[in-house]
């Protein structure tokens, strides 16, 4: 197989996000810093993996940080899908949605949250995967930690251990 038979799934957690009192979890805003994050992130990713479907939970501080992916991609940015079970969702609920993409999407890019976030990479990472990334991936998985996977096979097939994590950026805002 190669690399251009490869597709790639982009994991990325939020933006640093607030806690302001008497506000629901669902509704939390990023942060300036956030938002620096999310927008050096997009800059990452317009140069090493632009996607070409971007799946998003519906809180606010992922959508804001998918805005700031977007404004960053320029041209390159797909319209964001909402997908309600990455709501903390678990890693189960992140590679169910992994599952339903069509397989006419080369790169994929799924904006969720904490602990789903680092349970699907980590899921997900085959035994032959950069084991940098795996560490930096394993070891807090940051505020706009973004993973890259290297998918051999068709979407919905993807399970456990058969994707290569080649990538973990950090972005430094």
């Amino acid at each position: 197989m190669t690399r251009r038979d490869l597709k790639h799934l982009v994991i990325m957690r939020h933006g640093e996000a607030d806690f302001p009192r008497g506000i629901p979890d669902h509704d939390r805003p990023l942060v300036p810093r956030g938002a620096r994050e999310a927008a050096a992130a997009g800059r990452w990713l317009a140069e090493h993996a632009a996607p070409d479907m971007i799946l998003v939970s519906p809180a606010l501080r992922t959508r804001q940080t998918v805005t700031w992916v977007c404004h960053e991609l320029r041209e390159k940015a797909p319209t964001p899908q909402l997908w309600d079970a990455l709501y903390n969702g678990a890693d189960a609920q992140l590679v169910a949605a992994v599952n339903h993409v069509p397989e006419s999407v080369r790169t994929l890019l799924m904006v969720a949250h904490m602990p789903g976030v680092v349970d699907a990479v980590l899921r997900l990472a085959s035994r032959d995967s950069d084991q940098d990334a795996m560490l930096d991936a394993a070891n807090g998985f940051p505020a706009a930690g973004t993973a890259v996977l290297e998918v051999p096979g068709d979407w919905a097939l993807l399970d456990g251990g058969d994707a290569r994590l080649t990538e973990f950026y950090t972005p430094q805002a």
